[in-house]
């Protein structure tokens, strides 16, 4: 089937996707292919069918054929640019991404076009607004509205939102999630409404008020150390206890400071306890994450990190979001995935940034009063369980960005990036990011803390026996826990030999029933 238009074209696989049914691209698609824009394909992408029925996959949806644009040659470019664009935003969203590159493809005078046709209405002024606001400069001789009801520039159909800010020159409601310098978008899908809706906050406190407080306080400890053990875990490392713990008391006051430059250099100096042979502070020169080639030691990237030259500001964009996002009604968790997966992205540092962009998710939880006052999610537990799915998350942005970006090798094996790429570090989707990471607070919430209540229930149950029995010590029965436990309730013919040889047979037989009836009932 031929097709004539300026940006639509008919395609059964587009960018190697398979489209769930032969169709037209449209919307963002079609324009980066069609103007080659230097930037990633939006998953999922939209098409219109050939058919009347709508059809999706996990990477495209697929319109019905009255959805069509029609773009013909007939029409000028702009024109056509303009009927992709009202497409996107009435069934893609906004995509930032794109109108960045937008603005650096066509000059003033052609974006004075594009935002002259049909300049009153609203997608016109959505498409006028973004434009001057990545600008940061008014389009020359284009005449400020009046007259006009507000509109917001996010429609909060179709992606999550804040409360915002008028902008009356284009009478539109800035409620875009960031600042320029700052802001990932998350589109709204079934996954993320459904965990919304379970408000997973309060029947977490609900759990939480039946439990007793001795019981809450030692879980909480426990907790704190199991996400920073988890953490250094995560990060294939297996630090001593002692810094194990220093991180786990940060984890625990994650909300007593606010964010800022200097509390992120705080924060990075109690990640790394030997700094001898790292740079500390924001990186001066460039990152990577990924393998090494074995024979020339060169760069095999799996992520590359922003620039050392762009990192200050968008940090400072981090920062202002971050603030704007505290301050909003915005769902906690959705928040904590734009700072936490957006720090990340960045990776500021030479080292250190996946514990802290694991640490933010804490920051914002607390912040935002997700959870009760003392009590942490250890989300990195829960990451830890689902390390394979975390990686994953973590590279459907940041491997196809890898085409984009050009680098070359350092004289230390290092890489410089020699393009312009600071916008693929602040304007990104992070829908996936939020699945995930909603996913881990419902495991946190569901399994890793009663979990954790259940079993610290069990051992005062156990403790309390043998205290009122044998009057053994607090540190022999956290020892004698601990044997049992790895001799699935019995002694060993060490324990029985050396550390526990004062108890008798009677009294081993006695303690091994006991410890078998509270912690493995299903057994007896």
């Amino acid at each position: 089937m031929s097709y004539s238009a300026h940006f639509s074209f008919v395609a059964p696989v587009f960018n190697g996707v398979s489209l769930p049914d032969e169709g037209i691209i449209s919307g963002y698609a079609a324009i980066i292919h069609g103007l080659k824009l230097p930037i990633p394909l939006p998953i999922p992408f939209t098409a219109v069918s050939l058919k009347t029925v709508r059809v999706q996959n996990n990477n495209c949806t697929c319109l019905p054929k009255s959805y069509e644009v029609y773009d013909s040659l007939e029409h000028t470019e702009i024109q056509a640019l303009y009927k992709h664009l009202v497409f996107a935003l009435k069934y893609e969203g906004v995509n930032l991404l794109v109108f960045s590159a937008l603005i650096k493809h066509y000059s003033e005078d052609e974006l004075i076009q594009l935002v002259s046709i049909e300049p009153t209405g609203q997608y016109s002024r959505r498409i006028w607004f973004l434009i001057e606001w990545l600008l940061g400069s008014e389009l020359t001789g284009v005449s400020s509205l009046s007259k006009k009801s507000y509109v917001d520039v996010i429609d909060t159909q179709l992606q999550y939102g804040v409360k915002g800010i008028r902008s009356p020159r284009q009478m539109i409601n800035n409620n875009l999630p960031g600042t320029v310098d700052f802001c990932p978008l998350v589109r709204k899908t079934t996954i993320l409404e459904h965990h919304i809706q379970e408000n997973l906050s309060a029947r977490n406190r609900i759990y939480l008020k039946g439990i007793r407080k001795g019981i809450l306080q030692r879980a909480a400890s426990f907790l704190l150390l199991k996400d920073s053990k988890a953490s250094f875990t995560i990060e294939g490392e297996s630090p001593k206890s002692k810094r194990t713990a220093r991180w786990g008391q940060a984890i625990g006051q994650a909300d007593m400071k606010d964010l800022s430059h200097e509390e992120f250099e705080r924060l990075q100096q109690l990640v790394i306890e030997n700094s001898r042979f790292i740079n500390m502070g924001y990186r001066k020169k460039g990152g990577f994450i990924g393998e090494r080639d074995k024979d020339t030691f060169s760069p095999i990237p799996d992520h590359i990190s922003a620039k050392h030259e762009d990192i200050p500001i968008l940090m400072t964009g981090l920062l202002e979001t971050n603030s704007k996002l505290l301050n909003d009604e915005i769902d906690a968790v959705l928040a904590a995935t734009i700072i936490a997966f957006g720090f990340v992205n960045i990776h500021p540092f030479v080292d250190g940034n996946g514990r802290i962009h694991r640490y933010l998710v804490h920051h914002i939880l607390a912040k935002k009063k997700f959870s009760e006052q003392g009590i942490i999610f250890p989300v990195s537990a829960s990451i830890l369980n689902h390390i394979g799915d975390y990686q994953k998350v973590l590279e459907s942005y940041s491997i196809p960005l890898l085409d984009f970006i050009e680098w070359k090798e350092t004289a230390d094996h290092n890489l410089e990036v020699i393009n312009e790429t600071i916008d693929y570090y602040r304007y990104f989707d992070v829908t996936a990011h939020a699945e995930f990471l909603y996913g881990c607070v419902k495991d946190t919430i569901e399994n890793i803390i009663p979990q954790e209540v259940d079993y610290l229930t069990k051992y005062e149950e156990f403790k309390y026996y043998i205290d009122n029995t044998y009057e053994m010590p607090d540190d022999m029965v956290s020892l004698l826990v601990r044997f049992l436990e790895q001799n699935n309730g019995k002694f060993s013919k060490r324990a029985k030999g050396k550390e526990f040889s004062m108890l008798t047979e009677r009294e081993i037989e006695d303690i091994q029933s006991q410890y078998n009836l509270i912690f493995t009932p299903e057994k007896e």
